[in-house]
């Protein structure tokens, strides 16, 4: 990264740098208890496969499409409205509709390229479940839209420290050790990316999607999630997340023509 040191700094700017790094994603993700919520399932003889339920399959493509499996390629959920009319939206008096899309809009960058301060844009991604991982897809709660003034103290979303270059399968990242401070807002209340005390942050330097977060202290720690990245900006047609397929068809087989008599 320009073979400067990394800091605080860029850990955020990479955290408010999804929306421009990527269309399309395919990923394996693993949802982590606490190691006490770990104990207690087993202990109540809860059958492994319920415990392998927690992890998925998932396809997202940008702005709204999302597809989610378990490991054995059994359908849990599917975007079904992808090419519904917006019209309604348009017409209620919203403003947001009216919204760019990140990628139409540019946002300030540093010199490698990660984003220091975010624009007005429409921004938000598909979620499932509790949300978790639409949160860790753009994980800009970890870092706010923008940097805070220098004057006032603890006023950013999370204090920093160990910011350190790693891998995470074979896949550059950063990682960190993050605290949170009042100001921080998950997106989704029931399932933040940070758990009080000390939580451990990687962001993938590629996609700048938080791909692993583990709690380290209190009754949640062991709790987090960990993602395994598998295709990127791949092409994705709408029957992947489309409930009914539209039936293409596929011209690499023979076609038979019954022509009667």
């Amino acid at each position: 990264m320009n073979g400067q040191p990394l800091t605080a700094a860029t850990f955020r700017h990479l955290c408010r740098s999804s929306p421009w790094r990527w269309q399309t994603l395919r990923f394996e993700l693993h949802r982590m208890d606490s190691t006490a919520q770990r104990a207690a399932r087993t202990g109540a003889g809860i059958p492994t496969s319920d415990l392998e339920a927690m992890d998925m399959n998932c396809w997202v493509r940008r702005p709204g499409a999302l597809r989610v499996e378990t490991l054995d390629g059994t359908l849990l959920a599917s975007t079904t409205k992808i090419n519904d009319s917006k019209d309604s939206l348009f017409l209620s008096g919203n403003r947001k509709p009216w919204l760019l899309p990140p990628t139409m809009a540019n946002p300030v960058r540093d010199s490698d390229g990660f984003v220091v301060r975010r624009p007005e844009a429409l921004y938000g991604e598909p979620a499932y479940g509790s949300g978790r991982f639409a949160s860790a897809l753009d994980p800009v709660e970890l870092a706010g839209e923008r940097p805070v003034p220098f004057e006032k103290p603890y006023a950013n979303v999370a204090e920093i420290d160990g910011v350190a270059m790693t891998e995470h399968h074979g896949r550059p990242a950063v990682e960190a050790i993050l605290t949170t401070n009042p100001s921080y807002k998950p997106l989704f209340p029931a399932a933040p990316l940070l758990f009080p005390g000390r939580t451990a942050v990687r962001i993938d330097l590629e996609t700048a999607v938080c791909v692993a977060s583990q709690s380290l202290d209190g009754d949640t720690s062991g709790a987090g999630h960990w993602m395994v990245l598998a295709g990127i900006d791949e092409y994705m047609l709408d029957d992947l997340f489309d409930e009914v397929s539209m039936g293409l068809t596929d011209v690499r087989s023979h076609i038979p023509w019954d022509l009667g008599n």
